[in-house]
């Protein structure tokens, strides 16, 4: 890769040909991949690069961090730009550049992508010890920019991550009876893979990594104007799946805690109107 100097920080530029040589190398595979299409690559970036980032990376009080659905997940966000470092800012730039953008087009066969200024949804993302994600599938519409999602990237942060800290993004077949692909958070690694309604994913098992460590990721997403129509559906937000023997599908009027037990009990006995109404009523 070559660097450019900077007041305050080096940065690096992105390698089109090496970048060429990877998506041709993983385009057939991205494909074939199950339970749906996706990579898997490491040593992804020139690894000093990625150790500013991480440098400049915020923890948990540093910042206001977003937090995203269930509290209980313990998942944090960061779209500011304002709260990022230059190698950071310098970083996401390039992931949303025309060169980067041809390479996902190589890799995976969509034409005309479509990065997102805003980071909606994306960014910077840590999840801390005892935290998880529950197995999803993603928002589909930008209401901005009026566009599809159609993939997602991640770029992992992790040194010296070992297998027993967990964490491992999951991809769940369609059916909700397995995961196929249990890919471990490693510094360096990158996955991309397809967004859908059925591209279940998560990381639903506690993080167990030592106190005061969390895991850390940049998070990505592209877009395009419409898309294939057996993959239309109206838009909606995140979709959370019910694992087998795993707990309820989150909820958003479920409150959490000691009171959640009850609100199982209620949503048996009390006609699911009278739920919907109490949502609405929230919401405002």
């Amino acid at each position: 890769m070559t660097k450019a100097a900077s007041d305050t920080a080096e940065f690096f530029v992105l390698d089109s040909a090496r970048l060429s040589e990877t998506a041709r190398a993983k385009a057939s595979g991205f494909r074939e991949a199950r339970p749906f299409p996706h990579a898997v690559m490491d040593d992804f970036l020139p690894p000093e690069a990625l150790r500013q980032v991480l440098t400049e990376f915020p923890k948990p009080g540093d910042i206001e961090w977003e937090t995203f659905d269930d509290p209980s997940q313990k998942k944090l966000g960061s779209r500011l730009e304002a709260q990022m470092g230059p190698a950071t800012r310098m970083l996401l730039y390039q992931l949303n550049s025309s060169v980067f953008l041809e390479f996902l087009e190589e890799l995976t066969g969509i034409e005309g992508l479509i990065p997102d200024p805003y980071f909606g949804g994306g960014g910077l993302h840590q999840i801390e010890r005892d935290g998880f994600l529950e197995v999803h599938a993603d928002f589909n519409w930008h209401p901005k920019l009026q566009l599809d999602r159609r993939l997602n990237l991640l770029l992992y942060l992790n040194e010296e991550w070992e297998e027993e800290y967990g964490g491992h993004l999951e991809l769940w077949n369609r059916d909700m009876t397995a995961s196929e692909a249990d890919i471990l958070p490693v510094f360096n690694r990158c996955v991309v893979f397809e967004t859908t309604d059925t591209s279940f994913h998560g990381h639903p098992k506690p993080l167990r990594c030592p106190p005061g460590r969390s895991r850390k990721s940049i998070a990505l997403y592209y877009y395009t104007n419409g898309r294939p129509e057996t993959e239309r559906s109206s838009p909606h937000n995140t979709l959370f799946q019910q694992r087998p023997d795993g707990p309820a599908p989150y909820d958003p009027a479920r409150p959490p805690g000691f009171a959640a037990g009850l609100h199982r009990f209620l949503r048996q006995v009390v006609p699911p109107i009278c739920f919907d109404v109490w949502a609405k009523l929230r919401g405002k």
